[in-house]
């Protein structure tokens, strides 16, 4: 292992995301900054970096702890850095928040029926004819 390693592939490596082009992506759109500065996919990234990470509505503040070119299992990833407690209970309210807000539809359980279905159907046109 070096002292300094590329962003986008130290990123793909800590399983921030699957492929290092959708890393090298997010670097360029401003997804990930290093030190609160955006940066380049190319940036060297050392041991004790400060990032932030925003992949979809979570957000990530990490400092890196190892560095690795390898992409290995999620266990080992972990290893790569370690996450503020602050932004760990961010990231929980977060998904409490949109498990809240997520539609409730107690009557869907599934694939419907084909009895199902002709009723959906039969309804359907119904209201298309009125």
């Amino acid at each position: 292992m070096t002292d300094r390693l590329r962003i986008d592939k130290w990123l793909w490596a800590a399983r921030f995301f699957k492929t290092r082009s959708l890393a090298a992506e997010a670097v360029e759109g401003g997804k990930v900054q290093v030190s609160g500065e955006r940066v380049k996919p190319a940036r060297s990234l050392k041991i004790g970096d400060r990032l932030s990470v925003r992949t979809g509505p979570y957000i990530w503040d990490i400092e890196v702890t190892m560095l690795s070119d390898r992409r290995g299992p999620a266990s080992e990833a972990q290893k790569l850095y370690r996450e503020s407690e602050e932004s760990r209970q961010g990231r929980e309210a977060v998904a409490a928040q949109l498990r809240a807000n997520r539609p409730v539809n107690p009557l869907h359980k599934g694939r419907p029926t084909k009895k199902a279905r002709r009723e959906l159907e039969r309804v359907r046109q119904d209201t298309a004819e009125d």
